[in-house]
């Protein structure tokens, strides 16, 4: 037999049609599920963020700490320190000094334990005593020093297997 004579491996098959539709449908049906998943009792939720003084609303010159977002903050009353995956987060600051070189808050530190996963664990509260410090240029925006150090001392118990105090390199 001649390649001409040779018969695809479909020829008298029927084609089959993808079926996007059905995997279509279901993605969007989980995502619409996972919000209602997240509210369900016993899943894993930290607090909301709670709104902060916008970046216009910072007058210039004042030394600001830089969010997961890139947004400038001052004195915020949460700040997310798990940015990509959001299980630690300080919560409720209560800023008792706020300066150019360093700024000071009690709160609280929500962690996920992740027991047996992060998916199923719970967020446990430890009470902290936070510090920000060492002020630098903020390289996106020219002009506006930022925090680029953390620094958290658990006053009562810390999560395991931290110390009672820790400091963080914070982003640009």
């Amino acid at each position: 037999m001649d390649a001409a004579q040779a018969r695809p491996p479909t020829a008298g098959r029927r084609r089959r049609r993808p079926r996007l539709m059905p995997a279509a449908v279901l993605g969007t049906a989980a995502a619409l599920a996972l919000p209602l998943a997240a509210s369900a009792p016993g899943a894993a939720s930290a607090p909301p963020p709670r709104v902060t003084a916008s970046p216009s609303a910072t007058p210039a010159g004042t030394v600001v700490v830089v969010d997961c977002f890139a947004k400038p903050q001052v004195r915020p009353a949460d700040f997310l320190l798990a940015c990509g995956d959001g299980n630690n987060r300080l919560t409720d600051l209560h800023w008792t000094g706020w300066g150019r070189q360093t700024a000071t808050a009690t709160g609280t530190d929500m962690v996920n334990d992740c027991v047996p996963y992060c998916a199923a664990g719970k967020f446990r509260a430890y009470p902290v005593t936070v510090t920000l410090s060492v002020p630098r240029p903020w390289p996106s925006q020219p002009g506006t020093p930022h925090f680029t150090k953390l620094r958290i001392v658990y006053t009562d118990t810390a999560p395991a297997p931290l110390p009672h105090e820790v400091t963080y390199d914070l982003w640009n």
